[in-house]
């Protein structure tokens, strides 16, 4: 139905034609078990110092960009901080696609966000469907920058969300290898501390055009802190800080990282991992053979994606309970499928009970 409230029609053509990203707090939900949103089960405790709170904090701050260099082996000059790795997305966008004309390439599905950032800016969207283990169907990407000279930025995810996959090296390499100078390819690595064998990170430095993100929500249990990360050359970081925001990382936020970041931060986070992994591993080996289990996808990732039967209904049983869990039923190749973060013990034996009775 039309909108003819005339505060609407003030608003740009584009914006009042965007869906938005339906973020599993925006979706929303009524439940005691929340197992939706990725996030870790607890967080650690911080301190904060309230002493500087009147004064700006520094658009970058130095100990926070270099505790993260160290912590991902690379020079200060090749980190970027900013509100989390969606900010980044929507900077990387904006930094190299002109509004109207160029295009990014995405590859569903897979993370939400690419998509909902390029069209808010008015920057087309080109989605190539991956090949059927969910990697990158390279030929098809590859020529698609042949023949589209607007095409400038692709997004690939590893851990990929919601699938679970990494993304092979070998099909990184022939991006890379043939978009040098022509493209920006850009690997999200959000989850990658669940499978840090898998990041593309050693790459930075023969790959000008590589940019790696990353983020301190998912294995760093600091989702509400928004805190994420820009890998790449330096000058592509240069040019990204042209286009932040002045003072996008608050004083909270950098002091709360910094100590997340610390050799007793570190210890939790690894600590955390393992404790999550196996977790992981047990549920996939409680329900991975139960009869309305028709699929469970990789699990790379601190979630696991799983086809059943019937997912549709399911979903709405299950969230009848009071467990809130994410469907993807209707996205590409994804029928009948739900996401289940790896949540706290209790959590996870709850939804395995729930499973088993059906």
């Amino acid at each position: 139905m039309a909108n003819n409230d005339p505060i609407v029609a003030l608003a740009t053509k584009r914006v009042q034609d965007l869906t938005p990203y339906l973020s599993a707090r925006r979706i929303g939900g009524s439940g005691h078990t929340f197992l939706n949103a990725n996030e870790a089960p607890k967080s650690a405790s911080y301190l904060v110092q309230s002493i500087s709170f009147n004064r700006y904090p520094e658009c970058q701050p130095p100990e926070l960009i270099e505790s993260y260099a160290n912590y991902a082996g690379v020079q200060p000059e090749k980190v970027m901080v900013a509100r989390g790795s969606d900010e980044v997305i929507g900077l990387i966008i904006r930094t190299f696609c002109e509004t109207a004309k160029d295009s990014i390439i995405i590859c569903p599905p897979t993370y939400g966000m690419y998509s909902v950032s390029a069209v808010n800016v008015g920057v087309g969207v080109v989605e190539i469907a991956p090949t059927s283990d969910y990697q990158p169907d390279v030929p098809a990407i590859l020529k698609e920058f042949e023949t589209n000279a607007n095409a400038k930025v692709l997004f690939l995810c590893s851990p990929n969300n919601p699938t679970g996959n990494v993304l092979e090296r070998e099909k990184l390499l022939q991006i890379l290898e043939a978009t040098q100078d022509r493209a920006i390819i850009v690997v999200d690595e959000a989850y990658i501390e669940f499978s840090m064998q898998d990041t593309m990170i050693d790459l930075l430095d023969k790959y000008r055009n590589l940019i790696i993100t990353r983020t301190l929500s998912k294995a760093f249990a600091l989702a509400g802190i928004r805190c994420g990360f820009a890998l790449a050359d330096e000058e592509i970081i240069k040019l990204l800080l042209k286009v932040i925001d002045p003072y996008p990382i608050s004083d909270p936020v950098a002091q709360i990282a910094e100590q997340a970041l610390t050799k007793s931060g570190l210890e939790i986070l690894d600590a955390r991992i393992t404790e999550l992994n196996e977790r992981k591993a047990a549920f996939i080996n409680a329900v991975k053979d139960l009869e309305i289990v028709q699929q469970v996808f990789s699990d790379k990732g601190n979630f696991v994606l799983i086809r059943f039967k019937d997912g549709e209904e399911l979903f709405y049983r299950i969230a009848k309970k009071g467990i809130i869990l994410r469907d993807f039923n209707g996205k590409p190749t994804l029928d009948n499928c739900i996401r289940v973060t790896i949540g706290s013990e209790q959590e996870m034996n709850e939804v395995i009970d729930f499973l088993k009775s059906i």
